[in-house]
């Protein structure tokens, strides 16, 4: 691997951990659309106790070789590295900057679905409207409350790890719907170590399991996988749609009243600052994702 490829590779690592710390958009979508998916995938499935036997008998040359190191090394690197920048950032343009943020990824997200659709060779609607009528369903669903104990925290990264590998289906999303997103932000944030040890113990866990499956319906069913996963990207966009109005409200830890359930509404005229926005940053997304799709094609041809 040069030196510009493995660079390459660490931004779409960065920019994959950028996509898994926020609610409605996955990091499977970045490395779908960037060429990297079924290479991760398939790296990832390959981790067994066979492949630590040969660490053994044919020395960590081979080993190395086997689990394809340099790509999962760097993939992974510029994972944490983005989670670990762009935390305490991410967390500030929540807070200020809510319109140019979610304009930014609505654009992102719809433009990857047409993306994934173009991959397809035989469309199924019917597959593409199921994953729709899901990711909407999903993105419709108020949070709850859940425990903070060691085996929720260890459940949740098991579930959210799957949904960061999955196009369309966001791992943040799957921690807001289990009520525990702010809460791991926080652990990230505030570095505690007991927290993000048992979540990252979760997360191995779930990426083993679950990668094996989905390398399965890759290889038997991949018209019907992405039809649904575009479709999964379509209907999350209601939950990142900024546009909403407070359904119900609670107290928080620190005793100040948040939106507890939203719906999404029309813009009003009178917001007109916000959709200007919204409408500026969401074709700043669509011509990023596109950036990164045509980068991923000239590598693939290198």
């Amino acid at each position: 691997m040069s030196m510009n490829s493995k660079i390459t590779l660490f931004l779409k690592g960065l920019a994959m951990g950028a996509a898994d710390i926020l609610p409605g958009v996955s990091g499977g979508t970045i490395a779908l659309i960037t060429g990297i998916y079924e290479e991760l995938v398939e790296s990832i499935k390959n981790i067994n106790i066979k492949l630590f036997r040969s660490l053994f008998k044919a020395g960590f040359k081979s080993f190395w070789k086997d689990l394809n190191g340099n790509f999962l090394l760097t993939i992974a690197l510029g994972i944490l590295s983005s989670v670990l920048l762009l935390s305490r950032f991410i967390t500030y343009l929540l807070v200020n900057h809510e319109f140019k943020l979610w304009g930014f990824f609505f654009g992102l997200i719809l433009f990857s679905g047409i993306l994934i659709l173009r991959q397809v060779k035989e469309t199924t609607i019917s597959y593409l409207i199921i994953g729709i009528f899901i990711a909407s369903l999903i993105s419709l669903i108020g949070p709850t409350t859940t425990p903070e104990n060691y085996f929720f925290i260890f459940f949740s990264g098991s579930i959210a790890i799957c949904a960061m590998i999955l196009p369309g289906i966001s791992g943040s999303f799957i921690l807001l719907l289990l009520s525990k997103y702010e809460f791991i932000l926080n652990a990230i944030n505030e570095l505690k170590i007991d927290i993000l040890l048992v979540f990252s113990i979760g997360c191995l866990f779930g990426l083993l399991l679950f990668s094996r499956f989905l390398s399965y319906l890759f290889h038997n069913y991949k018209d019907y996988v992405l039809s649904i996963l575009a479709g999964f990207l379509f209907g999350s966009l209601i939950k990142i749609w900024p546009f909403r109005e407070i359904a119900e409200s609670r107290v928080n830890s620190e005793g100040v009243a948040e939106p507890f359930i939203t719906r999404p509404t029309l813009p009003s005229l009178d917001n007109i600052e916000e959709i200007l926005y919204f409408l500026i940053f969401s074709l700043i997304g669509s011509m990023l994702i596109s950036f990164l799709q045509k980068k991923s094609l000239e590598d693939n041809k290198e």
